[in-house]
């Protein structure tokens, strides 16, 4: 699209009072202008955008979470496109992950403890925040610790409702979620985000992409800062530049090293009531396990904890068992073999 093509559509959505087309498009011009070095062009709407949400008691543009817009969402509706809402107790001793996924988680909800000093400077409270690795590492556990962290609610959602093969359902579908979340407060998480670029596949036109993207883009930058949304993908490469760059925080999981197992080993046995029967043959489980995820672990190491228990004659009348390390071990071979490593 050309630039006079963009003013067409603003002018259109403005007559229609389209607003969500009409805050859509801007965006898109914004973004469009950006790629073009119009910069000053791009950063001056993008300021009448921001003063227009602040101002919306006096503008046909309504900001996003605000009870005016949000009364018009039916309840039900919202409801359909949540997969569950949840709190949390797990804190950051809970998850065992490399040094630098602890420190930016910290530093990510050390924002927010204390965002009345950063209120008080000026500064903005990051609040979008992106998990990023394989299978397994610690992505969904990282989500469910920043809300026992900071008392939250957090709404999962439900992707599979939010994506629509009708034109323009999906931008809707995201606009009411955010909404929702907005008004309440509380923690998005939408796992999997880049199934959102999958809008792609359907038999649309390119540009329901596009639009899907910059409501996105649209959601993110009028957020309020006391809510946060949490993406998470196996699949990075996948996302859009503008929506990587929207991301306050960018935290990478990797397979855990043999620490980290060992870690991982710790804190699931932290109660003292199994060891192993075999150190030295546990130690070379741990070896041959580096490759595998810190869930495929921790499944495998439960699973051989209630064989082991299981084996015992009376079980419920005993207070600590040996771990049978052999069974581990075969657990291990089996979901290597799962998984062709």
């Amino acid at each position: 699209m050309s630039q006079f093509d963009y003013i067409k559509d603003i002018a259109k959505y403005g007559l229609e009072n389209d607003q969500e087309k009409l805050l859509s498009v801007l965006n898109e011009l914004i973004e469009y202008s950006k790629k073009s070095k119009k910069t000053n062009f791009a950063i001056q709407l993008q300021s009448i955008l921001k003063e227009s949400f602040r101002q919306h008691k006096t503008s046909t543009l309504t900001k996003v979470g605000s009870d005016t817009y949000f009364n018009r969402i039916d309840d039900r509706e919202v409801g359909d496109l949540i997969l569950e809402k949840l709190t949390s107790d797990y804190r950051l001793d809970n998850i065992v992950a490399d040094e630098n996924v602890i420190d930016n988680l910290n530093h990510f909800i050390e924002e927010h403890h204390k965002s009345e000093v950063l209120r008080k400077f000026d500064l903005p409270i990051a609040n979008k925040l992106l998990l990023h690795g394989p299978s397994g590492c610690g992505k969904t556990l990282a989500s469910y610790v920043v809300a026992g962290e900071l008392n939250k609610m957090m709404v999962v959602v439900n992707l599979g409702a939010i994506v629509s093969s009708k034109l323009g359902e999906t931008s809707k579908n995201l606009s009411k979620i955010f909404r929702k979340a907005a008004s309440e407060d509380c923690i998005i998480f939408i796992d999997e985000f880049d199934s959102l670029g999958k809008v792609r596949d359907y038999s649309q036109d390119h540009g329901e992409m596009k639009r899907v993207v910059n409501t996105i883009l649209q959601l993110f930058d009028y957020l309020p800062q006391s809510s946060i949304v949490i993406a998470a993908t196996n699949q990075k490469e996948m996302l859009d530049e503008a929506l990587l760059r929207r991301f306050d925080f960018s935290i990478g999981f990797n397979l855990p090293t043999e620490k980290e197992i060992k870690d991982l080993i710790s804190l699931t046995l932290k109660n003292g009531n199994f060891t192993f029967d075999n150190k030295a043959k546990a130690n070379k489980v741990i070896k041959s396990s580096i490759g595998l995820s810190y869930y495929s672990i921790q499944k495998t190491l439960v699973t051989a904890i209630k064989r082991s228990l299981f084996a015992i004659a009376k079980p419920e009348l005993i207070i600590s068992a040996k771990i049978d390390t052999s069974v581990w071990q075969n657990l291990i071979e089996i979901e290597k073999k799962s998984m062709n490593i």
